[in-house]
């Protein structure tokens, strides 16, 4: 039998989760960033449903004024353990979904988008957050090894990002960048590049090392469109209508004899004008006949 450690093309499973990568300098500098864009932007979403998918371990709807905040997910500390690749959630239900960092680290991101916004409400608000392949921890993940987290994910550009939720139905309302820094190891090295975070949001703003996005789910409705007539043509239609009503109805009195002030000849031509056409017709015999 073949030594996996010997094949080039085998790595190993990461010693350590998202979460405790997120304990180290590193993650605690990404995820200070991440908690204040999300305590600002759930803030003023209401509704009644609220998920977040993955990272249980940190509460990011802690600022969301919805009743019923949820997490849910594969790990133990989430309060709904499911497969998040098949919501067992009602289609239209949930009024906010938040996923942190879900889409680079599972085999089939799209999938997970076309369950979340089937299970959005019409107007319900979806806000992702990913790392960014065009930044230098993107930079990072490509000239480095691939064996730990975040690494080894599958980052997402954000053009491919934006495509698929256009193609599922919801429009970008918001968005940001955040981790202009370098990723390095120690707090020192990583408070001393503190000041990329102002320029980079000023000068390079998409080479962020982590983006933002806030789309919401549109559905189209359905409007009755009513034919705009116009008035000259509508009053001419009726006056028409008018006129040939009243012809009818007087040729209809003249003929049961109910119009004792028309004289006789008119009458006689009202009744012929009321008369059915008949047509004559050649029988065996030899002559015409008409229909009695």
């Amino acid at each position: 039998m073949q030594n996996l450690a010997e094949n080039p093309t085998f790595s190993p499973p990461p010693s350590l989760t998202l979460a405790d990568w997120f304990a180290t300098p590193q993650g605690q500098y990404l995820l200070t960033r991440e908690q204040a864009y999300f305590d600002h932007s759930v803030a003023d979403i209401f509704g009644y449903n609220a998920l977040q998918m993955g990272l249980p371990q940190f509460d990011f709807l802690n600022a969301s004024r919805m009743p019923m905040r949820v997490t849910v997910g594969s790990e133990c500390e989430a309060k709904v353990r499911l497969d998040i690749d098949y919501l067992p959630f009602c289609s239209d239900s949930i009024d906010l979904v938040l996923m942190p960092h879900v889409l680079e680290f599972n085999e089939h991101p799209h999938q997970i988008l076309r369950e979340v916004v089937r299970a959005l409400r019409p107007e319900g608000n979806l806000i992702i957050s990913g790392f960014n392949p065009r930044s230098l921890w993107g930079a990072r993940r490509t000239l480095g090894a691939k064996m730990s987290y975040p690494w080894c994910g599958n980052f997402i550009a954000l053009s491919r990002l934006k495509d698929w939720l256009a193609l599922l139905g919801c429009e970008l309302v918001a968005g940001r960048f955040t981790a202009y820094a370098p990723p390095l190891k120690t707090d020192d090295s990583l408070t001393f590049f503190n000041f990329m975070e102002p320029a980079g949001d000023r000068w390079w703003a998409v080479f962020g090392g982590v983006y933002f996005l806030q789309a919401t789910k549109r559905v189209a409705g359905m409007h009755l469109i009513k034919p705009k007539w116009k008035e000259g043509f509508v009053t001419q239609l009726i006056s028409s209508n008018a006129k040939l009503n009243n012809k009818i109805t007087q040729c209809s009195l003249c003929c049961l004899g109910f119009s004792p002030l028309v004289s006789t000849p008119h009458a006689a031509c009202c009744v012929v004008d009321c008369l059915p056409l008949v047509q004559p017709r050649r029988t065996p015999c030899g002559y015409n006949d008409v229909d009695e």
